[in-house]
């Protein structure tokens, strides 16, 4: 095996694992237990969201520099480090951390041990969390890399026995914008999110390995992603076809752990429960310890030392113990405001640096990610109940809006706007 060919399985096999969370694996399943017969349209939005627009994060990354900062800072410095400083918040403290923590109690405890404690678990959970990355001790990673592979084993064998022996068939649930329902849904993987703090690392690990030009970095991380893109999209796509042949089995009002738990036992048997049920917790303290350690350095070298690392983290814990107790369903919740703001905004910078070479007048993206930042936002503010007269009513009547992308004219006539009203004073200055 060549050099080349040698470092774009590895760093797709690292890839995989970066956007793995087990966390993540109770979307799928629900996606495809409400979409039913429509399963393949929401799988086709899904995938885009979590694995597509993920990996385009990488390469467009790749493509400006190589750093976080080049990507976000192309409408200006402090716009840039807010909307990090959101995204870090959101992979870290408000919403994945917590997440994994309650996940971890919803599958791997409260099956096992029905009376225990959320608090004392919550707590519990996040002190071993706090040891290991005050610690910086690698020895949670060491067991979370052996046991990821066992948690895939459990994952395709419910798959494979979901598809050859499946425990009913998808059935009509009536599901309105199956591919749009998909596509949001896949917000709350918040992988392109996290995206364009991981790609600044796969360059970093490219140009260490000699890839020096943005050609070659731009080539490989590519190869990479299409590595990375068909694990994912095995695991992801097969759990969601077979929460689709459960539509017609559970009850309507499931939650997305009870569903995935129910699908191991019915087809693993209750020992398959609890092997899924501890390998996925085990895996969610490896994210939980990850992610807060990444926050923990971010915010420390934001406030160039004035936050000490072991402030923060210590920090994290606690405020992620506090949230995890109001369990996953409500975490999902509280999550979907912050998510409709910044996803759109991410998704437009994303697909701008794409074609970044081409574009002259650098307003273009100040342009575009304002106007998606305002239509953002009353998007975001009616995901609450909070309608502002006359202007929901127009952001609602938008092109895509009941599909959920009321953003998209207003981005592109943004961009072409900034260009027309800067772009002689675009010229002079050039």
């Amino acid at each position: 095996m060549n050099k080349n060919l040698k470092n774009v399985f590895i760093t797709g096999f690292a890839l995989f694992s970066m956007f793995f969370g087990a966390g993540n694996l109770i979307f799928p399943p629900t996606l495809g237990y409400i979409s039913g017969n429509k399963w393949i349209f929401t799988m086709i939005g899904f995938l885009i969201t979590c694995i597509s627009l993920p990996l385009l994060g990488i390469v467009s990354v790749a493509k400006v520099g190589g750093t976080t900062d080049k990507l976000t800072g192309k409408v200006n410095s402090k716009f840039g480090n807010i909307l990090c400083s959101i995204i870090m918040l959101s992979i870290g403290p408000l919403f994945c951390v917590p997440r994994t923590g309650a996940t971890t109690f919803e599958i791997g405890v409260q099956p096992i041990m029905p009376n225990a404690n959320p608090i004392i678990f919550s707590i519990i959970y996040f002190s071993i969390t706090l040891v290991f990355v005050m610690n910086q001790s690698n020895v949670i990673d060491k067991i979370g890399a052996l046991l990821t592979p066992f948690l895939l084993i459990s994952l395709f064998i419910i798959i494979l026995k979901g598809i050859i022996n499946p425990i009913g068939m998808p059935i009509n649930n009536n599901l309105q914008n199956a591919f749009s329902k998909g596509f949001v849904e896949g917000y709350q993987t918040m992988d392109a999110l996290g995206s364009i703090i991981i790609g600044q690392m796969v360059v970093t690990s490219f140009i260490n390995k000699g890839y020096k030009t943005e050609k070659e970095q731009v080539d490989i991380t590519i190869k990479s992603g299409i590595v990375s893109a068909l694990c994912l999209g095995l695991v992801y796509g097969g759990l969601l076809y077979v929460g689709a042949t459960s539509s017609g089995v559970f009850p309507k009002d499931i939650t997305r752990t009870s569903l995935l738990i129910s699908l191991s036992e019915s087809l693993l048997g209750s020992w398959g429960k609890i092997i899924l049920g501890l390998s996925i917790s085990i895996a969610c303290l490896t994210t939980s310890i990850g992610l807060t350690a990444t926050a923990g350095n971010y915010f420390s070298e934001l406030s160039k030392g004035k936050l000490s690392y072991k402030f923060l983290v210590t920090s994290i814990c606690l405020v992620s113990c506090g949230i995890a107790n109001y369990g996953v369903e409500n975490i999902i919740k509280f999550a979907v405001p912050v998510l409709l703001t910044a996803y759109p905004i991410v998704i437009v910078l994303i697909l701008l640096s794409l074609f970044d070479n081409h574009i002259k007048n650098k307003n273009i993206y100040s342009g575009a990610v304002y106007v998606t930042l305002i239509v953002s936002i009353f998007n975001s503010l009616y995901s609450m109940g909070i309608k502002v007269p006359l202007v929901t009513d127009f952001v609602n009547s938008l092109p895509f809006s009941s599909q959920g992308f009321s953003w998209i004219i207003p981005a592109f006539l943004g961009g072409i706007l900034a260009k027309v009203f800067t772009g002689k004073k675009f010229a002079v200055e050039n």
